[in-house]
C-alpha cells in the first residue's frame, strides 16, 4: 500500500475521450485528485461523481484536476458522463494496471459474496509529485468536500 509523502507512482491511462493522460503532465502546475470507484453508474460511484463536479470549480480555483479512475472503457465512461453531466475526467484502466500501481484491486466482500473489485480509494498527488493523502478506505457521500478542503490547503 501507498503511504503519504512518498512519490506517487507515474502512470498513463486514457481518458472518456480514449486521449492519453499522464500524471507528469501536471506536476509543477496543478495538485491531482486521483480516485478510484467500483463502476460507473452505479449508486455509490454516481453520487461521488456528482459531488466532484458540484465542486469542479472551486477545484480548479485550487489549481487541482480531478480524475477519476474505474475499470470500465472509454464508451461506458462518456456514457456516464452524458447521462449525469460530469465534469470531471474519467480515466479508463480496462487492463487494471493503475489500479495493481495504485494498491485498489483486491478481494471484497458485499452481502457475504467475496469477489475480486476496487476498493473505494482517494489519492491527493501535490504539485511536487507526492503523495498528500491516501485513503483506502472512502465513503461515496461528503468525501468530495473533505478533499476540497485538503486541497485548499496544500501550498
Amino acid at each position: 500500500m501507498l503511504e503519504q509523502n512518498q512519490p506517487a507512482p507515474d502512470f498513463t491511462s486514457v481518458n472518456q475521450n480514449g486521449e492519453n493522460i499522464s500524471l507528469s503532465q501536471y506536476r509543477g502546475n496543478k495538485n491531482v485528485v486521483l480516485y478510484f470507484y467500483p463502476k460507473d453508474d452505479t449508486p455509490g460511484c454516481t453520487i461521488e461523481a456528482n459531488e466532484f463536479t458540484a465542486l469542479i470549480e472551486e477545484f480548479d480555483a485550487a489549481d487541482t484536476v480531478v480524475l477519476g479512475v474505474s475499470k470500465d472503457s472509454c464508451e461506458k465512461h462518456q456514457k456516464f458522463i452524458n447521462k449525469h453531466k460530469l465534469k470531471v475526467e474519467l480515466l479508463a484502466d480496462t487492463d487494471g494496471e493503475l489500479c495493481e500501481l495504485y494498491g485498489t484491486w483486491g478481494e471484497r466482500q458485499f452481502m457475504g459474496k467475496k469477489y475480486m473489485g476496487i476498493g473505494r480509494s482517494t489519492f491527493v498527488i501535490n504539485k511536487q509529485g507526492n503523495l498528500a493523502e491516501v485513503n483506502y478506505k472512502v465513503k461515496a457521500k461528503g468525501h468530495a468536500q473533505a478533499i476540497l478542503e485538503l486541497v485548499q490547503g496544500l501550498a
